[in-house]
C-alpha cells in the first residue's frame, strides 16, 4: 500500500533528489561568494593600514635602481693575457694587480736595449780616448810650432849676419845664400807645424762630436729602457679604484689588442640611484638636495643620499606640439649619490641593481616624514 502510494504521488519522469541538491549548490555559491567579500573587505583593510602616508607639497618622489660608476681594465698593448688574478664577485682595492698580461716579448726588447746601452758606452769611452789622443796630438804640434818658430828666430839673425858680412866681403856669398835657405826652411817648418795644429783642433772637434754621438745613443738605448719597462709594468693590470670585480670580459691565454678589456669593476665609492621627477618638482630641486632611498629588497632602511645631477634636456618629450597638458608630461633623470663616507662602511653590502624609491625634499624648510627618518643597519 505504501510503496503503491509512493509511486502514484511521484510525477512521472522526475528524478529522485534534484530540489536537495540545488539547494545545497545554492548554499555553496552563497558561502564561497561571502568568504570572498570577507577576504576583499580585510584586504581592503590592510591596504588602508598598510598604505605609504602621502607627501606634503615640499617633496617629490620617483621610482629607480641603485647603479655605480663601472671601471674597465684593459691592456695598453697587444699581447697574449697571461692569468687574472680574481674572480667575480671578488673585491679589490686600488693598486692590487688584477691581470698579468705575458711579458716575453717585452723582456727580449729590453735585453736588447740594454745590449745596446751597454755598445754606446763603450763607443763613449773610446770616443772620450779619442779626444784626449787628439788633444795630445794638438799639445806636440803646438810645441813643434814654438821650436820651429825658435829655429826660425835663429836663421833670421843668422842670415842678417851673413849678408852684412857678404856686403862687406868678409864672407863669401855661398854662405849668405845657404844662411838664406836655412831661414826660408825654418819659415816652411812653422807653416807646416801651424798646420799640424789646426789638423790637431779639426781632430779634437770629430772626436768631441764622436762622444756626443755616443752619448745620444745611450740616452737613447736609456730611453728605450725606461719604454719597455714601462711597458712591463703596465702589463701588471691593476685596479685604479677600490671596487668590486663584477664580470671578467676576457679570459687567460686569449690574445687581447691594445686597448682590449680584460675586467669589468664597479667602483664602491660612487654609488647612486637615478630616477625621474616632472618638470614641475625637477624645477625645485638643486644640486646637494637631500634625498632619502628605500629599496625595495629592504624596505626597512631609510638611505641618506645627494642630489649631484639633474638632466638639462627632459627624458620624455611630446612628439608634436606642446600644449599645457603634454608640458606636464616631461620627466627628468635626476641622480641621488650616496654619500662616500657612508659606502666605506658598507661598501660589502652594496647591490647594484637593486630596484627602490627615491624621495627628494625641495623645500628644505619641511621636515621628513617618521617613514623616512634615517635608519640604517648597525
Amino acid at each position: 500500500m505504501t510503496e503503491t502510494e509512493g509511486t502514484a504521488n511521484s510525477k512521472p519522469g522526475s528524478k529522485p533528489g534534484t530540489k536537495p541538491e540545488a539547494k545545497a549548490n545554492k548554499r555553496k555559491w552563497i558561502v564561497g561568494g561571502g568568504i570572498l567579500v570577507v577576504l576583499a573587505a580585510l584586504g581592503l583593510l590592510a591596504w588602508w593600514v598598510l598604505k605609504p602616508e602621502e607627501l606634503g607639497a615640499g617633496f617629490a618622489s620617483g621610482n629607480g635602481r641603485i647603479e655605480a660608476t663601472e671601471i674597465d681594465v684593459a691592456a695598453k698593448t697587444p699581447g697574449r693575457l697571461a692569468d687574472i688574478l680574481v674572480m667575480e664577485g671578488d673585491f679589490v682595492q686600488r693598486g692590487q694587480i688584477v691581470a698579468q698580461m705575458d711579458t716575453q716579448v717585452l723582456d727580449a726588447q729590453r735585453a736588447e736595449a740594454v745590449a745596446e746601452l751597454g755598445k754606446a758606452e763603450s763607443a763613449i769611452a773610446v770616443a772620450e780616448s779619442q779626444v784626449a789622443q787628439r788633444q795630445s796630438e794638438r799639445d806636440a804640434a803646438q810645441a813643434l810650432v814654438v821650436q820651429r818658430k825658435a829655429e826660425l828666430n835663429v836663421a833670421g839673425k843668422r842670415l842678417a849676419r851673413s849678408q852684412t858680412l857678404a856686403s862687406e866681403g868678409a864672407a863669401a856669398v855661398q854662405e849668405y845664400d845657404d844662411d838664406l835657405a836655412r831661414q826660408q826652411g825654418s819659415a816652411a817648418a812653422v807653416a807646416a807645424a801651424l798646420a799640424q795644429v789646426t789638423a790637431a783642433d779639426a781632430a779634437i772637434v770629430t772626436a768631441r762630436a764622436q762622444v756626443v754621438g755616443a752619448r745620444s745613443s745611450a740616452d737613447a738605448a736609456r730611453a728605450t729602457i725606461a719604454r719597455v719597462q714601462a711597458d712591463i709594468e703596465d702589463c701588471a693590470l691593476k685596479s685604479p679604484r677600490d671596487g668590486r670585480v663584477q664580470y671578467r670580459v676576457a679570459q687567460p691565454a686569449e690574445v687581447i689588442a691594445a686597448g682590449g678589456k680584460v675586467l669589468n669593476l664597479v667602483d664602491l665609492a660612487d654609488v647612486y640611484m637615478t630616477f625621474f621627477l616632472p618638470d614641475a618638482a625637477v624645477g625645485k630641486v638643486a644640486l646637494g638636495s637631500e634625498v632619502r632611498l628605500v629599496l625595495d629588497a629592504a624596505p626597512q632602511w631609510v638611505i641618506p643620499a645627494s642630489v649631484s645631477f639633474v638632466a638639462d634636456v627632459a627624458q620624455f618629450t611630446p612628439k608634436a606640439v606642446e600644449t599645457a597638458s603634454e608640458r606636464q608630461k616631461l620627466m627628468f633623470r635626476v641622480r641621488g649619490r650616496l654619500d662616500p663616507e657612508l659606502l666605506k662602511k658598507f661598501s660589502r653590502d652594496v647591490k647594484t641593481g637593486l630596484p627602490g624609491m627615491a624621495y627628494v625634499r625641495l623645500d628644505a624648510m619641511q621636515a621628513w616624514p617618521d617613514r623616512l627618518a634615517l635608519h640604517l643597519p648597525n
